[in-house]
Order: structure tokens, then C-alpha cells, then sequence
């Protein structure tokens, strides 16, 4: 064990020599061990981009504080990682640089680990796992088999980007504008074949966990999945038409359903919309042109509900209609680029007056506006949108008929007994989630397991041929999914018949990858099972923490795959995740200006210096090399493409990672934003530099106390005050360690610090003293800054008193230490305050109205007055009237 004493504060030498050390005794292997409490932190599954960034700092130091913490007060604690390693990210750096994905991403975990391992992390690395290694996905595999086998899994065609040039399918992140990210082809819509899980056959059970059951998840994060999930009550309905096909069959049986759950406004229907790809748009399309030119159009873009929110509302009328199912009229059927088809039935009901999305299309394009709901006290106008329109919960039925006076409620009921009378509607439950769809027309990803067959279809990998193995040295080049050219990969013989056969070549949806590699952390070498005993031990997670951008689908997926592999007797709980925190993002200062050819061209930080106006704001900037202006953007999210970034690597080099951790937890709360100062980690680094400073000027005194020492029967008051000040400051850190408030747990180390610094007292209670305080600072901040603390543990003896550092106690509360001889209250002269009296701990009223009225102070401020009233508030004030 390395305690070589250093004059002054190498941060490179102390963490090298800590660092060695933790690895020498393989210091953070984990082992499952019952006589413990176990804890499980996680951060979210990181991927290999190529360098760490300051979130990814930020993230794992609070892991790693937490971990540290908790190990100390006696938990078992495990703390994995490992690599989201399969993904489009690597395809496109194959296209780039003309190297295979596999070898990208190897390179990158390597330069990443070392990164990860220069922070000082208490990562448990016998439980690495990378996505992309066979013996992981393997089991992605076999449970995609078990899903088919119990029809969770199943097979449909599916509406994707398809690029014309590069003859692939693309995600809806490489759609810009309508066109390929690479080729800037005019991307078209295609139906082709996939594979989906049925998610939705969890739907009650992932809404009502999260609305009820997971009471340690932030509520912003509660309520997005909530809305995800999207519960609706409702009515489902269908009008009546005659409309034919080519063959004389009517068309979906002569019914067009729609969804509402505003039926209390059917009597308001002026128009339906139907979604570009639905059956009466086809047939209309196939006999005007102008409007299969208008489908073609829709067939560009988004596929998804968000993208085409933000689109432009757009139709075109198909000359066909519909019969209202109440009262008979006929009712326009429309085109809308607004509609999916994956949504419900593919078309909704038109009620401008009532809902603002039909308003807006209706006076674009002339339809009538109808009321068919009045609130008291408001006059409906068609000319403009007023939120009332929509209010159901004063809203009362108008110009409807036998609905006429009912509020929503009662209308909705009623509707729904109408239209069941007739055998044309009925109260149904929908959702707005929808199934997984988990095919990826990419090579980059784990392999489905499935073989074409011309004979035989589609037919399972048989389990005791996985995994099936993605080659490694496939190099995209634009031209499509390299799998297509793979003979070796490809050409197989049919499980079932043996016949010559196909390769699926589809991969599998990276979230697959991120929604169970928790669960393997806990068995990581098991070979003949995707989970064991580990993770009936560690699961479920007690804390995971990542950002708040994956508040929907990983969680809700990870959600998801937990039930099912619950079900399918893997596992024994319910939900994956019993806290979770999502930490802010990290913010630095963005400065820019247009260049001669209008584009943005971006600065650094360190190229600019600021201006500022009279109160400090900053107003401008100006390039330090020519003094030239450029603009101030404000704070935004650290970015490569802003340069406004910080290489945590250059951080390490230049202060060293303590200074680094330091910094990231205590520029604010782990959950809010923090905004990058480098005065803040100069200041962090200064402050390291001052405890170990004063570690080397206290040794002697330290060393100087004999083991199993104690105060003496008269302590100093100077010894009294000193650790008064030292216990409320770790009671407080104890109380934000639990609650993971790590920015005050700094705050308080750095004034146990101070206190240390000014407590000047000799003797031997105040060596014993000193002793205990460096011995509390020391083990309250190590958690943050796990290698200064290390060093200076062993080098003032504390190591040979209490152990290693790694699972010393953690320091007690001495409710003895917080008892005074003294208090001081403050001494208000009319309400005024004018000073601080200091009196006996246990003195009554009138010790404390005596102690007033004899102080200099009031003596001063009273000018001679006699006190007409005391008011002593106990423990904080005493007031004096004169």
C-alpha cells in the first residue's frame, strides 16, 4: 500500500498511486453476499461514441458518490458498466472512414474505459457487457423466440422512409426536410414487412404501475409516460356508406369507424379525414389524379404523431361520403396529412367548432363550422378559436337533438346508447401507444433470428443455433444493408425442410440492447441462461440515473421487457427500476456570428472575451486574437458542433479528476442544470490544494495522538466550539447524502475546512480534536474525491485506526458534541436588530431578559430609555421595547 508522503498537492501522482492501489486488490469486485444489505446503482447504459463528455462525468460521479456512501455505512453495493454498442452512429463512421462499425466501436469502448478509469470510478469491471458481443445478444435472441412462441411477438407490414439512391430504409432522424440525410433524395413511404412486440398487451399494467406504484420516480418522468401510454375513454363508431371496390364488394364492409372521446359533439360533424394510406383514400385516388398526386406527397416526411404535429395541416376532398349514424345526413370524406393510419382506425370525425385542429382545417378550407356546445355567459363565434370551444367540463349540448341541455358526461352516455341501439357504436378504451415495432432494415444491430423459406415462410432460428452471429467486418457504403451481399451470412438450409434458404437480414431495434442490460450485469458470465441467482439477489434496481431524454421509451421498454420476462418465470419483479433520478444537463456559454457566406460559424469559450453592461450581464463578446464583435447566444447544452464543449479528458490532465468531480457536484443539485464555470474549477482545485496543505501541517499534531486516546474531564471551550461546528456540519452532509444532495455535502466539507484552518488551539484535547475533525472531513469527502482522500488517509495514520478508507465507518454523530455550555441570541432594540447576547444553554426568561438588559449594546441603542417590554423567542432572539 503506497503512502509515500508528497510536500506538496501532484494530483497526477495521487491519483496514479490510488488508482494502482484499487486495482491492485481489485478493490471494487462485487460478489452477492446475503449477510448484507444490497444496493444497486446504475447509470444509464453509456454509448461509445468516442470520448466521454462532461454529462457523462456529471452522471457517474453521483453514481460514484453514492456508491462510496453507502458502502461505507455497510451495504453490499453494485455498481456495473458497460456499452450501448450496437447502433446507427457506427454505420455512419463506417461510411466516413471506410472501417468497419466492429472496429469503431471496439476502439472506442478501449479510449472510453481508460477515461472512465482516470475518473477513479468504483466500477466493478468483471461485470463489463458490450451489446454488440455475441454472448449478449444471444439472449436478445432467445427471448425474441420466446415472444413468438407466445405470440408477443408477431409479424406485419410496416410504413418506413425508404431512400430511392441508397436503396435503404432510413430512420426518421436521417429524414431532413423530406429528404435522405445522405443523398438528399426525395424519401418516399414503403409497406414492408417487420416484426413487433405487443407492448400494448401491457398497456394497463405499465400505466398503473407508473401512476401508482413507483413512488421514487420523479413526477415530471410519472406523468410523460403516463401521457405516452395514453389512456382514452371514449366511443367508437361507424358511418354508414355504399362506397365499392373495383371488384363491387363494399369497402370495409361499408362502415368508416372513427374514435372520439368527445361524442358529445357528434351533432357537430361536418367532415371526416382519413389518413393518406386508408382504403377510401386508395379508391378515391385511383380515378383523380390530382388527388393520388396529393397521397403521394403525404408519403414524404415523418411517419410519427410528433412530426406531424408540427406540420402544416393539409387535405384534399374525395368526392366521396358517409352517412352520419344519428341523423342521416351525408357527410364529406377528406384527405388529411394529419391522419394515421396507425392510429385507431386511420380516420377521425371533423368537429370544427369544438376542437381546434378541425377549426383550423375547416376555415382553411371552407367547411362548415357547427355548435354543438354552449357554455353560460360566452357567444360562440365561427370567425376566431376561443379555448372555450373545447371546455367539457361547463360545456352543456346545443343544436343536438335529444342531447340538447346534458352536460358531457351524460351526452357521451347517451351517444354510446343511441349508436348501440342501432348496432353501429359502442363505449370502447383506447390507447395511443402502440406496438414495438423492433425491425431495422440496418447492419449494425443484433441479427433477428428467422430464415425465409419459399416453401416453408418464415420459420425460427432452432434456440440450439444461437446466437446467430452478425459478421464483424461488414463495411456499409451507402448501397443498402450489407447483410444483402453476405452469401456466407445469407445462404442456409431450412430448419424445418432443409431446403436451400434465406437469412432474415432485418436487425433488431437498438432499444432492445438498453431494455435488459441491467438484469445481465447481475449474471454477466452465464452462459446457459439469460439470467441466474445474481439477479434474483440485485434485482430490482434500487437507483437508476440518467437523463431526462430517455424519460419515454428505454424506461417504458425496459418496463416492458422486465413484465415479460416476469411472465416468462426469468424474474421475480415487477418493475425494474425503484428510483430514479435524472440529472440535468451541463451548460456552457455559446458564442457565434454569420460568416461572408451567411453561414454560423462558432467560437470557444476561451477565443472570446466578454462584455458586459452596468449590471454585470453579459451583453456581447469580442475575439480576444482581433477584438472583432461576435454574438452572445447564452447558455446551452455543451456541444461539439456549438464548441462549447469541454474534453473532461483535458480536465483530468490539467487538475486531476477529483478537482473535476469535485466541481460537477458542487456547481449545483444533481437534478437541475449546471451551467460551466471555469473561475469554479480553478476554485475547485484550489480548495484541494488547501486540504492537503493543511493534512501536511496537522500530521504531527495527528500522529501525535495515541490510539485509544480521549478528551480529558475539562475540555477548551476553543475544543468545545471547534467540534460543536464539525458534528452540525456532518449531521447536515449525513441528511444530504440521504436525500443525494451532493452540492451541500460540499459545501459542508468545504466549511469543516475552514474551521479547521481557524482553529488555532494546542494541547492535548485539541490534538485529540483535530485528529477526530480531519478524520470526519476526510470520510465526508471522499465519496466526491476519492484519491486525495485515500492519500491523505493513510498518510496521517487514520488507515492503520479504522481500515482502509474504501469501508471505514461512517463518522457518528456525537449528540454530546452538539450540546452547549452557550448559546447566543440575537438582541433586537425595537425590532432592530443591534447585536448577539450570550447566555447559559438551560438559562429561563428572566436570566435571558437580565443578560439583555445588561449588554452594552443595549445600553448604547437604548439611550437611556427604560424597557418597557422583553420578548424572548426561546433558542433564537430577545427583543427589547423601550
Amino acid at each position: 500500500m503506497n503512502t509515500r508522503q508528497l510536500p506538496v498537492y501532484d494530483h497526477r501522482q495521487v491519483e496514479a498511486d490510488a488508482q494502482a492501489d484499487w486495482q491492485a486488490r481489485d478493490a471494487y469486485r462485487v460478489t452477492e453476499d446475503t449477510n448484507k444489505k444490497k444496493f444497486y446503482a446504475c447509470s444509464m447504459l453509456p454509448y461509445p461514441s468516442g470520448k466521454l463528455h462532461m454529462g457523462h462525468v456529471r452522471n457517474y460521479t453521483i453514481n460514484d458518490m453514492l456508491t462510496r456512501y453507502l458502502r461505507m455505512n455497510g451495504y453490499n453495493v453494485l455498481m456495473p458498466m458497460g456499452w450501448d454498442a450496437f447502433g446507427l452512429p457506427a454505420e455512419n463512421a463506417a461510411l466516413k472512414n471506410g472501417v468497419p462499425p466492429a472496429k469503431w466501436t471496439y476502439d472506442n469502448i478501449a479510449y472510453m474505459k481508460k477515461q472512465m478509469q482516470a475518473m477513479g470510478l468504483a466500477i466493478d469491471w468483471s461485470r463489463e457487457i458490450a451489446t454488440c458481443d455475441p454472448s449478449y445478444y444471444k439472449w436478445n435472441q432467445w427471448l425474441f423466440l420466446k415472444m413468438l412462441e407466445k405470440g408477443i411477438a408477431y409479424r406485419k407490414t410496416q410504413v418506413v422512409n425508404w431512400d430511392p439512391v441508397d436503396q435503404t430504409v432510413l430512420a426518421n432522424e436521417q429524414v431532413i426536410d423530406g429528404r435522405g440525410w445522405r443523398t438528399g433524395a426525395l424519401v418516399e413511404k414503403r409497406e414492408i414487412p417487420g416484426y413487433y412486440l405487443k407492448i400494448t398487451d401491457y398497456a394497463e399494467e405499465l400505466l398503473d404501475f407508473v401512476v401508482n406504484k413507483l413512488p421514487g420516480w420523479p413526477e415530471r418522468v410519472r406523468l410523460m409516460q403516463e401521457n405516452w401510454i395514453g389512456k382514452s375513454e371514449g366511443v367508437r363508431f361507424a358511418f354508414t356508406h355504399e362506397i365499392r371496390d373495383a371488384s363491387g364488394h363494399l369497402i370495409q364492409d361499408g362502415r368508416l369507424y372513427v374514435f372520439t372521446t368527445r361524442a358529445d359533439t357528434i351533432m357537430g360533424v361536418t367532415f371526416c379525414a382519413v389518413a393518406p394510406e386508408h382504403p377510401l383514400a386508395r379508391h378515391a385516388a385511383a380515378s383523380n389524379p390530382r388527388l393520388a398526386a396529393f397521397i403521394e406527397e403525404c408519403k414524404k416526411g415523418g411517419t410519427t404523431e410528433a412530426e406531424l404535429a408540427l406540420k402544416e395541416k393539409e387535405g384534399l376532398p374525395t368526392g366521396l361520403t358517409v352517412t352520419h349514424p344519428l341523423t342521416g345526413e351525408q357527410v364529406e370524406v377528406w384527405v388529411g396529412n394529419y391522419v394515421l393510419m396507425s392510429y385507431g382506425d386511420g380516420a377521425v370525425m371533423g368537429v370544427p367548432a369544438h376542437d381546434e385542429r378541425d377549426f383550423a382545417f375547416a376555415k382553411k378550407y371552407g367547411l362548415p363550422i357547427k355548435q354543438v356546445v354552449a357554455v353560460e355567459g360566452e357567444t360562440f363565434s365561427a370567425d376566431a378559436w376561443a379555448e372555450w370551444y373545447a371546455d367539457k367540463q361547463r360545456g352543456r349540448c346545443v343544436n343536438s337533438g335529444v342531447l340538447d341541455g346534458l352536460d358531457h358526461k351524460a351526452a357521451v352516455d347517451k351517444v354510446a346508447e343511441l349508436l348501440a341501439a342501432k348496432g353501429l357504436g359502442e363505449k370502447k378504451t383506447t390507447w395511443r401507444l402502440r406496438d414495438w415495432g423492433i425491425s431495422r432494415q440496418r447492419y449494425w444491430g443484433t441479427p433477428i433470428p428467422i430464415i425465409h423459406c419459399d416453401d416453408c415462410g418464415p420459420v425460427p432460428v432452432p434456440e440450439k443455433d444461437l446466437p446467430v452471429v452478425l459478421p464483424q467486418d461488414c463495411v456499409p457504403d451507402g448501397s443498402g444493408n450489407p447483410l444483402n451481399k453476405r452469401a456466407d451470412f445469407l445462404n442456409v438450409a431450412c430448419p424445418k425442410c432443409g431446403k436451400p434458404a434465406r437469412r432474415e437480414t432485418d436487425t433488431m431495434d437498438t432499444f432492445v440492447d438498453s431494455s435488459w442490460y441491467f438484469m445481465r450485469y447481475c449474471d454477466p458470465t452465464k452462459d446457459d441462461a439469460m439470467v441466474g441467482e445474481g439477479a434474483q439477489y440485485w434485482m430490482p434496481m434500487d437507483q437508476y440515473i440518467g437523463g431526462i431524454e430517455h424519460a419515454i421509451l428505454h424506461l417504458l421498454y425496459a418496463r416492458f421487457w422486465t413484465k415479460v420476462m416476469r411472465d416468462l418465470g426469468l424474474v421475480k419483479v415487477d418493475e425494474p427500476f425503484v428510483k430514479l433520478l435524472t440529472q440535468g444537463m451541463v451548460l456552457n456559454h455559446i458564442y457565434s456570428r454569420r460568416n461572408e457566406k451567411g453561414g454560423i460559424e462558432y467560437f470557444w469559450p476561451h477565443e472570446v472575451e466578454n462584455v458586459y453592461d452596468e449590471q454585470g450581464k453579459i451583453v456581447g463578446a469580442k475575439l480576444k486574437s482581433d477584438g472583432s464583435a461576435v454574438t452572445y447566444e447564452g447558455v446551452g447544452t455543451m456541444s461539439k458542433s456549438k464548441n462549447n464543449g469541454v474534453d473532461p479528458q483535458d480536465l483530468i490532465d490539467r487538475y486531476g479528476a477529483d478537482t473535476a468531480r469535485l466541481f460537477v457536484m458542487f456547481a449545483s443539485p444533481p437534478e437541475q442544470t449546471l451551467e460551466w464555470n471555469d473561475a469554479g474549477v480553478e476554485g475547485a482545485h484550489r480548495f484541494l490544494k488547501r486540504l492537503w496543505n493543511h493534512a501536511q501541517s496537522r500530521s504531527e499534531q495527528v500522529a501525535g495522538v495515541a490510539a485509544g486516546a480521549q478528551l480529558s474531564g475539562a475540555v477548551p471551550a476553543e475544543v468545545k466550539k471547534l467540534r460543536l461546528e464539525l458534528h452540525r456540519l456532518l449531521q447536515q452532509a449525513t441528511y444530504d447524502y440521504e436525500r443525494m444532495q451532493y452540492n451541500t455535502v460540499v459545501s459542508a466539507c468545504m466549511k469543516m475546512l475552514n474551521t479547521l484552518e481557524d482553529f488555532k488551539a494546542e494541547g492535548p484535547d485539541a490534538a485529540w480534536a483535530v485528529q477526530e475533525g480531519l478524520g470526519i472531513l476526510l470520510r465526508v469527502l471522499y465519496p466526491a474525491c476519492p484519491h486525495i482522500t485515500h492519500a491523505l488517509w493513510q498518510q496521517l495514520g487514520y488507515a492503520a485506526r479504522l481500515g482502509d478508507l474504501l469501508d471505514a465507518p461512517w463518522p457518528a454523530v456525537d449528540e454530546g458534541a452538539l450540546k452547549q455550555d452557550e448559546i447566543q441570541l440575537v438582541l433586537q432594540v425595537n425590532g432592530k436588530h443591534r447585536g448577539a447576547v450570550t447566555v447559559p444553554a438551560g438559562a429561563d426568561k428572566a436570566a435571558i431578559e437580565a443578560a439583555a438588559l445588561a449588554s452594552p449594546e443595549f445600553q448604547k441603542f437604548s439611550e437611556g430609555k427604560p424597557a418597557k417590554k422583553v420578548i424572548v423567542v426561546p433558542g433564537r432572539l430577545v427583543n427589547v421595547v423601550v
